[in-house]
């Protein structure tokens, strides 16, 4: 039997599904995988790309308030090798209104851009490979 690895979800509460979707979605370029309304009490929408070996779950607790990122250190990394592909990722976040903030730790600003969602989570589009 060939080795097989686990897909990976990262799950995060959020106060606004629709701002999260369009700054993924739009910015980002992720695509809607699956949602679900009044599920126990949550609402839901799944992102990612279908070919992917992870994908983004924001959930919504009806009558409950989620909050905002705990600091400006709680990133997402996704590392884009190729320069052209890198820059296009990059204006589509600048195109869809989304401006670059500084990162918290420098290192992320030498080749990378970093963007902050609207509960204060932040993504780096790293232009580097990732050799590990």
């Amino acid at each position: 039997m060939p080795l097989s690895y686990p897909k990976l979800r990262v799950a995060r509460p959020t106060d606004n599904i629709l701002l999260i979707k369009q700054f993924y979605c739009d910015g980002l370029g992720l695509q809607v995988l699956s949602s679900f309304t009044d599920h126990q009490g949550f609402d839901g929408v799944m992102l990612g790309h279908p070919q992917a070996p992870y994908h983004l779950e924001f959930t919504h607790q009806q009558g409950h308030r989620a909050g905002r990122a705990p600091t400006a250190d709680n990133l997402l990394v996704f590392y884009l090798p190729h320069a052209v592909e890198w820059q296009a990722a990059v204006q589509r976040m600048l195109d869809h209104g989304y401006a670059a903030v500084p990162a918290y730790n420098p290192y992320w600003d030498e080749r990378g851009r970093t963007f902050e969602d609207p509960d204060g989570y932040r993504v780096v589009l790293q232009q580097a490979a990732w050799d590990l």
